[in-house]
């Protein structure tokens, strides 16, 4: 019998020709009239189509696999045995080729079904394990999946080594899959790809494909190139796909799958900018946890950090690096007792911790009783601010720049499509990481200190420079706020650092800013940049433009005139 949404390889089907042996001999011998046979088979049917009521969990079925399930639950009335007999007999079977291949899910080779039929698994990264549930392996080992209930954590069994235990699931894809290609990227963004193709150590000819940001089940294939007029840029190309399942960016020139279409450019430019060299360096993909223990339970022992090097002091507290188990970087913010409630902080941790965004500081783990620490992913390059002041910052160009504050925008507009409000967005609350990625720190941790100097919002320690009239005078913090504290940070960005409003104090920026007064437009910055910066400062909140909007000018900055996909020549 056919299992729908299988596909049956020559091992798989000999032990299901097998099973279906035993049904079948079963089946032969079994008198439907007989009374005994009759409450064997009801009962059986009983327990099949009865007292399930979904498949079994925690396995990955195809759409058609579950559509034959629920139409055997759905006969709650069979009236005849011999059907029920007939009913019974494919369960049998489909129940010994479970307890055969994978199916039931205490079966101990986990393997993977759906409509791919059966599926190992390739590691992508080299992983060191951080805990004793953790697998330690490298790239290119094989696994076969036990369990992936746990989200993020998969638990598998290498094949080479025998061992079983837990591996980040972004670590490893199905073997021979799109998902397993060292230039398949996913789920990408446009000026994400560019960004990682700009690189200095990418030769012309690096290259990448990406999930289509506009067509469900295409591509698009980014290219680094290089010509006279230009220099350095990317070009963009629409993998398209057949109704039949085929692929092609030219219709002259079609491919059964990516993998062939990239193997042909690689081999020849044929029309392209120039042909496929190296595939882009992809870097090691981030966690959402320090392990899978961690996932759901991140209130951590304090003995289970060590403080290293200390990186910072704030008006709060200290920022450390250091170590989780004895096996992870983490970054670590200490505050000092008093700071704020380790009540209030939890309730606030529990929302921070489901923000979820490759531009925000993912937080990992949390110490909640005083001194409270806050565990995060480690940043290399320390603040936006002291990296413009003291770092390589010194050296950046506006489209460096220009794209950092693009790069602080898409951030900023996740925060804004979760309903979500930072308070105290400003150069020293952004942390900056190699290539000059940017990503946004202590978002709403600012409503929670309890410190009078900073309550008072007009005390010393309060940021008066950053934040929006309405919410220094009357205490209103919305996105339209964070949307004024943003255009003071293009500031920082432009002057490298420079305090806003230089030459005055905060009381004087203050009144100065309730008059109208606006800060003049920077030594070197462009005048459409200075006009977004004084739209971010309306005095009316809600004129004011949505990070949306200051994402999607900021990336296009330099390349508003331009296509963002390429034709080919001669395709």
């Amino acid at each position: 019998m056919a299992f729908p949404g299988v596909i049956i390889t020559s091992k798989i089907k000999n032990l299901v020709t097998q099973s279906t042996t035993v049904c079948g001999t079963l089946l032969g011998a079994i008198d439907c009239r007989d009374p005994s046979t009759k409450y064997s088979v009801n009962w059986l049917y009983s327990i099949f189509c009865e007292t399930l009521p979904h498949p079994p969990p925690r396995i990955r079925y195809s759409q058609s696999t579950r559509q034959v399930w629920r139409s055997f639950q759905d006969r709650k009335e069979v009236e005849s045995t011999t059907d029920r007999c007939r009913i019974s007999f494919c369960l049998s079977v489909a129940l010994l080729f479970s307890c055969t291949v994978g199916f039931c899910v205490e079966h101990k080779f986990g393997l993977w079904f759906g409509a791919g039929g059966v599926t190992l698994f390739i590691a992508l990264y080299d992983y060191d394990a951080r805990t004793e549930d953790d697998l330690t392996f490298k790239k290119g080992e094989k696994f076969h999946l036990i369990n992936n209930s746990e989200g993020d954590w998969w638990e598998v069994r290498s094949l080479s080594t025998g061992n079983t235990g837990y591996v980040p699931s972004n670590y490893v894809a199905p073997v021979n899959s799109i998902q397993a290609e060292e230039w398949y990227f996913g789920k990408m963004g446009r000026k994400d790809a560019e960004r990682m193709l700009v690189c200095p150590s990418n030769p012309r000819g690096t290259f990448l494909i990406r999930e289509s940001e506009t067509t469900k089940g295409a591509y698009s294939l980014s290219i680094r190139d290089w010509d006279e007029v230009k220099g350095d840029h990317v070009k963009h190309y629409k993998i398209r796909k057949l109704d039949n399942g085929g692929y092609y960016i030219t219709t002259r020139a079609q491919f059964e799958t990516v993998q062939q279409l990239v193997q042909h450019y690689t081999d020849r430019a044929a029309g392209l900018c120039c042909r496929l060299v190296v595939p882009c360096h992809k870097g090691m993909p981030k966690l959402a946890d320090l392990s899978v223990k961690t996932k759901d339970v991140w209130e951590i022992p304090r003995e289970s950090l060590q403080l290293i090097k200390k990186l910072g002091n704030g008006q709060f507290g200290e920022v450390w690096m250091g170590t989780w188990n004895g096996t992870t970087k983490v970054a670590v913010k200490t505050l000092k007792p008093g700071t704020m409630s380790p009540e209030a902080f939890l309730e606030e941790a529990q929302i921070m911790k489901r923000l979820r965004h490759d531009k925000l500081v993912q937080l990992y783990a949390v110490v909640s009783e005083e001194p409270i620490y806050i565990v995060t992913e480690f940043m290399s390059q320390g603040s936006l601010l002291e990296f413009l002041k003291d770092g390589d910052g010194r050296i950046l160009k506006l489209p460096q720049l220009v794209d950092m504050a693009a790069q602080i925008a898409a951030g900023m507009a996740y925060i804004e499509r979760m309903n979500y409000i930072h308070r105290d967005l400003r150069a020293a609350n952004i942390l900056v990481a190699e290539n000059l990625v940017c990503k946004i720190a202590d978002f709403g941790l600012a409503r929670l200190i309890e410190d009078n100097e900073y309550t008072a919002r007009q005390g010393a320690k309060f940021p008066i420079k950053w934040t929006a009239p309405e919410a220094a005078l009357y205490g209103k913090f919305t996105i339209k706020s964070d949307v004024w504290s943003f255009g003071i940070l293009l500031t920082e960005l432009v002057t490298k650092g420079r305090v806003p409003y230089p030459g005055m104090n905060n009381r004087e920026v203050l009144e100065q800013v309730e008059r109208g007064y606006r800060m003049p437009s920077p030594h070197g910055c462009p005048g459409s940049l200075h006009d977004l910066m004084i739209q971010c400062w309306k005095k009316d909140p809600e004129d004011r433009p949505t990070f949306e909007y200051l994402q999607s000018f900021l990336e296009d900055y330099f390349t508003a005139t331009e296509p963002q996909y390429q034709p080919g020549e001669n395709l």
